[in-house]
């Protein structure tokens, strides 16, 4: 009988958590992971990049996930106050920051016992690349309801920009940080729809702008080279629902389209819209995704971030478990590193 049934003592088996946030799956590992040294977060994801990369490969990618997978390796925590570190996984590589994954993590760790705090508002530390996160769950009843988080100082790295696109023509941009650069463009600009039918379109056009303007603009950090590169393209654009703000679709790492609203991409976002004075300090906006879901997002306050004026955005939103799971890595399966279409 299957119940009875145990893998072979040479297949590694690693566990995984699974959730989503606003619709954007996070495969969180929970066991079968070796200890990953390292003194600081990016050290710690540089390791796991340069030893244990099939394990991305493998759990992101088919036949075990596909082309839109992304995931979360929970480590010790570097700070003093952290209550753990995380980095992230996706199609192409690592993430800096991830505002989903945030959201998620909390709902995770405290939901499930993984991390022990008692009341309504709980505060969670979370060690990431680009720096620590502060997010709050709220409860009801015992289970969280709603995340929000206080984001990494997000700043506009520059503003509107032109770039010629062979086939696409002159194109307005602005990038900014939230965590993770970002390119932004406007949706009717370029005139393609930002709904779940424009979903390949989007990939292309996303694809195309993030090459073109990563060949032409030098990314840099105030602080830390490895975080200083273009990770997406969003297109914004009006909403459906007319008491929403707008809509925000991103493509990152290779051509993944973010079912959520994209939480760093709105802390970018929101440093855009103050710099023009299009919203307030503290007031609160909300922003539909690619499905229809929702975050809301405000600054927080205003702060310096090297050279940069920068804002530390809070961006609010919920998520739900969806499984638990256990993958073998069969050492004589040949595609047991995974493979994708993209």
């Amino acid at each position: 009988m299957l119940s009875n049934w145990k893998p072979p003592h040479d297949w590694q088996i690693i566990t995984t958590l699974d959730a989503h946030t606003a619709g954007e799956p996070l495969r969180l590992i929970t066991s079968g992971l070796p200890e990953i040294p390292g003194d600081t977060i990016l050290a710690k994801q540089h390791y796991f990049r340069d030893n244990l990369d099939f394990i991305r490969t493998g759990l992101m990618w088919e036949p075990r996930g596909h082309a839109d997978m992304y995931g979360a390796v929970i480590t010790d925590p570097v700070t003093p106050d952290g209550d753990f570190g995380v980095f992230f996984l996706h199609n192409e590589g690592y993430s800096t920051m991830c505002g989903h994954a945030i959201i998620a993590l909390a709902y995770m760790t405290l939901d499930t016992g993984m991390v022990t705090r008692k009341g309504d508002s709980p505060v969670l530390k979370m060690d990431t690349p680009a720096g620590q996160v502060t997010a709050t769950a709220h409860r009801e009843k015992g289970r969280v309801k709603e995340v929000s988080f206080l984001n990494v100082p997000s700043f506009v790295y520059k503003s509107d920009r032109n770039i010629n696109i062979p086939g696409l023509g002159l194109i307005r941009y602005d990038v900014a940080f939230g965590g993770a650069f970002y390119v932004f463009c406007r949706a009717e600009e370029l005139n393609i729809g930002l709904g779940i039918k424009d979903y390949n379109s989007i990939i292309e056009l996303g694809r195309r702008i993030k090459y073109a303007v990563r060949d032409e603009l030098t990314i840099k950090h105030p602080y830390e080279e490895d975080l200083g590169f273009l990770y997406g393209t969003i297109f914004t654009g009006p909403p459906e629902d007319p008491a929403h703000h707008s809509r925000n679709v991103c493509v990152f790492a290779e051509g993944e389209v973010d079912r959520s609203p994209t939480g760093t991409g709105l802390s970018a976002r929101v440093a855009i819209h103050l710099s023009r004075k299009d919203i307030e300090v503290g007031e609160w906006i909300t922003v539909e995704s690619i499905i229809g879901t929702c975050f809301r997002v405000r600054v927080a306050e205003k702060t310096e971030f090297g050279s940069y004026s920068a804002v530390i955005p809070e961006v609010k939103g919920s998520a739900a478990i969806t499984g638990r799971n256990q993958f073998f890595f069969d050492p004589n399966d040949p595609l047991r590193k995974g493979f994708i279409f993209r």
